[in-house]
Parts: C-alpha cells; sequence; structure tokens
C-alpha cells in the first residue's frame, strides 16, 4: 500500500517538475523577463523549503572540457555533489550539482553567475 502511495507521489511531483520546468524555460527565453523570473523564483523558493537547504541545480552546456570544468569551479569548495552525463549523441553534457544553500537569494545568485560567465548554458 505504501509503494504505491509513494509511486503516485513520485509520478504528480514529476508532473509537476516537468511543467514547472517548461514554464521557466518559456520566461527565461525573454532576456526581459529574467528578473520577475528571479522574484517569482525567490519567492518560491522561501515557500517551499526552509533554509539552509539542499538544492539541485541542472544545467545544459554543449560538451566542451573548457565548459564543464567553468561551471563546476563555480561550485569548487563549496561542498557540491555533481553528476555529468553526456547526451546520447555526446553534443550536449547535462550537469546536476547538488548542494546546502543559506537561503534562496544565494540560490539565485549562483544561477546568475553562471549565466555571466558560461556562454550558451542552459539552466532548467
Amino acid at each position: 500500500m505504501y509503494i504505491a502511495y509513494f509511486c503516485s507521489i513520485k509520478n504528480v511531483l514529476s508532473t509537476i517538475i516537468s511543467l514547472y520546468l517548461q514554464y521557466t524555460r518559456k520566461i527565461m527565453s525573454t532576456p526581459s523577463n529574467s528578473e520577475e523570473f528571479y522574484k517569482k523564483l525567490r519567492e518560491q523558493l522561501f515557500e517551499t523549503a526552509s533554509w539552509p537547504s539542499e538544492y539541485l541545480y541542472k544545467f545544459i552546456v554543449k560538451t566542451e572540457a573548457a565548459k564543464i570544468s567553468d561551471l563546476e569551479n563555480i561550485f569548487n569548495n563549496m561542498g557540491a555533489v555533481i553528476h555529468t552525463t553526456a547526451s546520447k549523441n555526446g553534443k550536449y553534457t547535462s550537469v546536476s550539482i547538488n548542494l546546502c544553500m543559506s537561503n534562496p537569494d544565494a540560490v539565485i545568485a549562483k544561477y546568475k553567475e553562471v549565466a555571466e560567465k558560461i556562454e550558451g548554458v542552459i539552466s532548467l
């Protein structure tokens, strides 16, 4: 019974995350809306977590050693657990970064730093 309940919650959460990612990609594709996006993200982070909290960043970059290394260096010495996965054809790499962040402003500051320093990065 508990397994079925857990699986159904997992499916609902997956759907919510998928919709959220579609929504954020749409907003972030328009540079003039980026501050609005960060404002909404900040509000959502405050509402959905108690801080400090674990946070999972997900990025996609072209599979270039320099870009992946630059991205990893932004989170260097923060206790981050970093996983990379190349796409099927090897053209892109997904980078997942899990670490403890002090508050939503720190989360957003890292997103902005990545956007400034890594050309062509896609933040999910």
